[in-house]
């Protein structure tokens, strides 16, 4: 396997729900990374890959690589634009995150996230949480329920 790889080389998937459209390139297995995942995005304008969002365990990054938009973190929003860095540390709803094509091209961005086993995201703007574990990319467990729909931890049997 090769270590490296052109983007050009890539074949993007399109995936759209809703309000969230876009496509995406995953990198990191055609090169042979193993904690992290890696993945070129392009978000088509006036939209959002993914729903605003936090993970407990994960951290993330994006470089944006062509485009504007603006990132939303936490409670504030940031102006984007091409060569800008993001961090996007695990955390609270604090540092939860999304980025929007507010532009009038589409909006392209690497995405690196570390890759572990074990992950519980909240999505503040539906009040969902979700808890995956096991292989990223082949998840043993993958739920999501709303945060409303907890149980005591001794009820039931």
């Amino acid at each position: 396997m090769r270590p490296l790889m052109n983007l050009d080389e890539l074949s993007l998937k399109h995936h759209e729900s809703g309000p969230f459209k876009g496509s995406y390139g995953v990198i990191s297995d055609k090169i042979g990374a193993k904690r992290l995942g890696y993945n070129l995005t392009v978000c088509p304008p006036g939209h959002s890959v993914c729903p605003f969002h936090n993970h407990h365990v994960s951290e993330e990054m994006f470089f944006i690589l062509e485009g504007e938009g603006v990132l939303r973190f936490g409670p504030n929003e940031y102006p984007l634009r091409k060569h800008d860095v993001i961090a996007c540390p695990p955390g609270n709803r604090d540092v939860a995150h999304q980025i929007i094509n507010t532009g009038t091209v589409d909006l392209r961005y690497l995405a690196l996230s570390t890759r572990d086993t074990s992950e519980v995201a909240e999505y503040p703007d539906s009040d969902k949480i979700g808890v995956m574990t096991g292989d990223y990319g082949n998840r043993d467990v993958n739920l999501m329920f709303r945060s409303t729909d907890g149980v005591d931890y001794l009820s039931g049997k």
